[in-house]
């Protein structure tokens, strides 16, 4: 069975394309948090255990990343880059002026790149999951850079690159159901095997010192997708980051959602509270 779902709108974003939207209006004046999902996941794969919990207290958005799930379908080749330009054309199509962006896994990557592009529309940050670099020694990035003979290949076997990916990564929990399988269906999936190859190529480890609006790191202890040590050096690359723990794997805000979720929700109130943007009580 499905889990039950927040309401979602199509929205035009101008020179880009439709994508379909969780918009969640929260209590009245508080701060907006945009959710920016994992590779071969979608928004709602990604949080769905968690857009309850987080409306209670903020104005909720998310979308599905280019390639994934019903995000945009651009011809040219994927970019982390576009992933948080796309974004900000989200927020200045629903009218928003500042966010908090909560990146998990790849989406931390993505909520960098938000703050080192945008910086005037990040109130703060909250990463989980995530590092400053994914591919450090070389069989890592040989693995990484694999996928583009991958994405070529799925040009013509797209069934093969689904079961591949399906085995390998998000879908890996024998549990998901139809419902997850359904998710992943909607997937370009040379647009993922391309994301792939940026992930491996992603690197801010240059800048990520200069992140100046307040921020939290969750990392996930028994990860074994990304280390915890690189998730360590994140935190401990951002000033004044604040740590949050949990004890369990890379897909740990739905195999430990109910430990997950709350360090999550005290991960964001740390960053709201720092803020101009104190979260409503």
């Amino acid at each position: 069975m499905a889990p039950e779902l927040p309401d979602g709108v199509d929205v035009e974003l101008p020179g880009l394309g439709t994508v379909f939207v969780r918009d969640i209006a929260g209590p009245p004046g508080a701060p907006t948090i945009v959710l920016l999902h994992g590779w071969t996941a979608t928004a709602d794969l990604n949080f769905f255990t968690c857009y309850a919990a987080l409306a209670e207290r903020y104005r909720v958005v998310a979308m599905d990343h280019r390639g994934h799930g019903r995000g945009l379908r651009p011809k040219k080749g994927f970019k982390l880059e576009d992933c948080a330009d796309d974004a900000i054309a989200l927020l200045d199509a629903l009218e928003i002026d500042t966010v908090i962006p909560f990146g998990y896994s790849m989406g931390g990557t993505v909520a960098q790149l938000l703050w080192q592009r945008h910086p005037e529309r990040v109130h703060g940050l909250v990463l989980g999951a995530t590092a400053p670099y994914f591919a450090g020694k070389q069989a890592e990035r040989l693995s990484f850079l694999g996928l583009t003979g991958l994405a070529a290949l799925a040009r013509f076997t797209p069934a093969q690159a689904r079961s591949w990916l399906t085995d390998q990564f998000y879908l890996q929990r024998k549990d998901w159901g139809e419902w997850a399988i359904e998710q992943a269906s909607a997937h370009d999936w040379r647009k993922i095997l391309e994301a792939g190859r940026a992930i491996g190529e992603f690197s801010s480890v240059d800048w990520i010192g200069s992140v100046d609006v307040p921020t939290s790191v969750i990392v996930t202890m028994r990860d074994q997708t990304v280390p915890v040590r690189r998730q360590i050096e994140l935190f401990e690359a951002i000033p004044d980051a604040d740590p949050y723990r949990v004890d369990a794997g890379h897909d740990a805000i739905v195999a430990a959602a109910p430990v997950f979720v709350a360090q999550l929700l005290r991960a964001i109130e740390s960053v709201a509270a720092r803020t101009a943007s104190p979260v409503p009580r």
